[in-house]
């Protein structure tokens, strides 16, 4: 049977590109439909702003005319500036259950990686580790959380058959909502008596300002971190105008001390669990059955996607602000109706951060993985 890759070149190509996702998961429970028009503006180099400091390439298998597998491929300027190396990555996996289409694929975005200079290949990131990270391998009983990918249970086999290897994984933990042991309880009592601490919700009427401070804490937090790459500016504009259309500000807390932003804890309600049945669809009445489930009967899960304080104050003196950020989320959350939150992701070894979720009973119960390759000239 005939197996072609080539690129995506025309407005046909790229809505196949788009669409191919409901035939792979067609009858799946678990997935869950992006909106179309959002994936649209996500390969555009007009609405994203990860172009501005990236090469991308789309790929299409198709078998006998029909498209039977998809990827991408991207040089992102910011990481190989950053980490000083060449690194190429690819995302948006999806294909059949056939290591030839798997394996045409890769390697279709292993051979435009190399024509640039990349000396390996990492992935999935769908674009980048500031989106969609990783294969989902573990955890495949429960759907996706909003901005978390899904995959099928076959693609890690397809993926390490073209002699991929394991990066790093990336843990997400299940927090039902609970109070914080008792010896941290103490800490963030203390801190919360301290006059020079004061902890708040983010002020939406200036959400510009309030996303460049909380990018401000994230790119000196993470900085450090395994794959981490800075946000850039249009990021963060793209940030504020997503976050205008779904954030709640009385689940994203902000600490100061002695007036300066020291640590933040950034969680968004579960939009996925008012998306699954709309097929992708807003119009003509997905709008209606959106808005009524967010602001009538409202969302009963959230997902917790920074939590994170400042080099400068992880001094013994500020050493429980993570517990303040987590017993921020627990009052909040519960008064606001949430019964259970995703935090996610996490590093598989940032043992700090593993530990406090474990200590506050957070449940590891999803694993996701990035792969790596040697690109052979």
């Amino acid at each position: 049977m005939s197996l072609s890759v080539a690129p995506v070149a025309s407005k046909e190509d790229r809505e196949a590109f788009v669409r191919l996702p409901w035939r792979i998961y067609a009858g799946d429970p678990n997935w869950v439909p992006p909106l179309l028009f959002l994936e649209r503006r996500r390969f555009s180099p007009r609405h994203n702003a990860f172009y501005q400091h990236a090469d991308v390439q789309l790929f299409l298998a198709r078998r006998n005319g029909e498209v039977a597998g998809r990827i991408s491929a991207q040089v992102d300027d910011e990481h190989n500036r950053f980490h000083r190396e060449r690194t190429g990555f690819f995302g948006f996996f999806e294909s059949d259950d056939d290591p030839e289409v798997a394996a045409a694929l890769l390697g279709a975005a292993e051979q435009w990686l190399r024509e640039r200079g990349m000396e390996r290949v990492r992935g999935p990131l769908s674009f980048s580790i500031n989106e969609e990270a990783g294969l989902l391998v573990d955890g495949f009983d429960s759907p996706p959380v909003i901005l978390m990918p899904y995959g099928r249970p076959f693609y890690p086999q397809l993926i390490e058959g073209r002699g991929y290897a394991k990066a790093q994984d990336l843990f997400a933990w299940r927090y039902d909502w609970s109070r914080i042991p008792a010896r941290a309880q103490r800490i963030v009592d203390e801190l919360r008596g301290a006059p020079e601490v004061k902890v708040r919700i983010v002020d939406m009427k200036r959400l510009d300002q309030e996303v460049r401070t909380l990018l401000d804490i994230y790119n000196d937090a993470w900085s450090e971190n395994w794959g981490f790459v800075p946000a850039t500016r249009m990021e963060a504009q793209r940030m504020a105008r997503d976050l205008r259309l779904i954030a709640d500000p009385q689940i994203i807390s902000v600490i100061e001390v002695d007036g300066e932003a020291a640590a933040v804890a950034l969680a968004i309600p579960n939009l996925n669990q008012a998306l699954r049945d709309l097929d992708g669809r807003l119009f003509p009445l997905g709008i209606v059955k959106l808005l009524w489930r967010v602001k009538v009967r409202g969302l009963k899960s959230g997902r917790v996607m920074l939590l994170g304080v400042k080099k400068k104050y992880r001094s013994r003196r500020y050493a429980g602000l993570a517990y303040l950020l987590c017993d921020e989320l627990y009052l909040r959350g519960k008064e606001r109706g949430y019964q259970w939150a995703e935090f996610s992701w996490t590093l598989e070894d940032n043992r700090l951060i593993n530990a406090m979720i474990k200590n506050i009973n957070g449940l590891h119960y999803k694993t996701y993985r990035i792969y790596e390759k040697a690109l052979k000239r």
